[in-house]
């Protein structure tokens, strides 16, 4: 970008995760795990342990940010898929962001082909989607299923289950999905818990046709889509209380109303999957929440991002 800006082109960018973000910045300084990955960003305890590493760890990042900020300040158009991600570039984006060059400008999500799955006649499925990878801490959604059944034995005469649908890129991916599977079974529900590998699409809109429920537990996800096919594909999407979910998806409706849930730890999952699947007082305010979920994941329509990208481009003036 710095040489094309001194041949005096005019450079856009599209930023979809911060290389370097404060918050990992603080995760290194505090030296403290980040919520999803169990251990210090970028190392494992040993680093936690030693203070020289710290150290040396925070000098390193910290040079990466200031590199980082510099060529990404002399952007003339700098477009951020979320608020959460549109707050670190502003805060090491700072030449652009001083002269109004940031902007927010959600991606792209098929919604549209997800409207026209019936909002009723679901079954007690929470539906988990997602690669099976460590950030996306599906041991936390596995406990707190398994304190959600703990906490309403009753739930367990209509047999509840969990279906964690995503793919393996390889050896890690699956050693990391046997040690789930027994997981499952130390926590007593191996026979509530279904593992969908390596599925095509149809698949996937199966379920989400079938499913009542979404669960997200990534911490701080920059975005979210999966979240917004469950809502756009009529379930309630439990999301985890960081990142795009909370700034951007699961917000109220423009009526005040709930379009989701919000959680960060066991007990808050466990309570909104109890909720989400009718186990409330109120269990006609979970079709309300269905209704609402899938008229705001519109927003992030395939058209809406046509749209705000390119007038993004033509108020920025970078085409001229």
């Amino acid at each position: 970008p710095v040489a094309r800006i001194l041949a005096g082109c005019r450079v856009a960018a599209y930023v979809h995760y911060p290389f370097v973000s404060t918050d990992m910045l603080a995760l290194v300084w505090e030296r403290r795990p980040s919520p999803s990955h169990g251990h210090e960003h970028g190392g494992g305890a040993s680093a936690s342990a030693s203070t020289l590493r710290t150290h040396a760890k925070l000098a390193y990042y910290t040079l990466l940010a200031v590199a980082y900020g510099a060529v990404g300040g002399l952007c003339h158009l700098a477009m951020a898929n979320s608020s959460w991600t549109g707050g670190h570039v502003r805060s090491l984006w700072r030449w652009a962001a001083a002269r109004g060059r940031v902007r927010v400008v959600f991606p792209p999500c098929d919604t549209r082909s997800l409207e026209d799955l019936p909002l009723g006649g679901r079954e007690d499925v929470v539906l988990s989607i997602g690669q099976f990878r460590p950030e996306k801490d599906h041991a936390l959604q596995l406990r707190a299923f398994a304190r959600m059944l703990e906490r309403h034995p009753e739930m367990r005469e209509r047999g509840p289950r969990l279906v964690l649908l995503g793919s393996c890129r390889g050896e890690a991916d699956e050693a990391r999905v046997r040690w789930l599977r027994g997981m499952a079974g130390d926590l007593g529900v191996g026979g509530a818990v279904e593992f969908v590998l390596n599925q095509p699409y149809p698949v996937l809109r199966g379920w989400l046709g079938r499913a009542s429920a979404g669960l997200h537990t990534m911490w701080n996800e920059h975005f979210g889509i999966g979240v917004v096919e469950m809502m756009a594909a009529g379930l309630v999407a439990i999301a985890h209380d960081s990142g795009g979910p909370r700034a951007d998806i699961v917000v109220p409706a423009p009526d005040g109303g709930r379009t989701g849930y919000l959680a960060s730890t066991v007990d808050g999952y466990a309570d909104a999957m109890h909720l989400a699947l009718g186990g409330g007082p109120d269990c006609g305010e979970t079709l309300l929440i269905r209704r609402r979920a899938r008229e705001s994941a519109k927003r992030f329509s395939d058209q809406v991002f046509a749209d705000s990208f390119k007038r993004a481009l033509i108020e920025s003036g970078i085409l001229r």
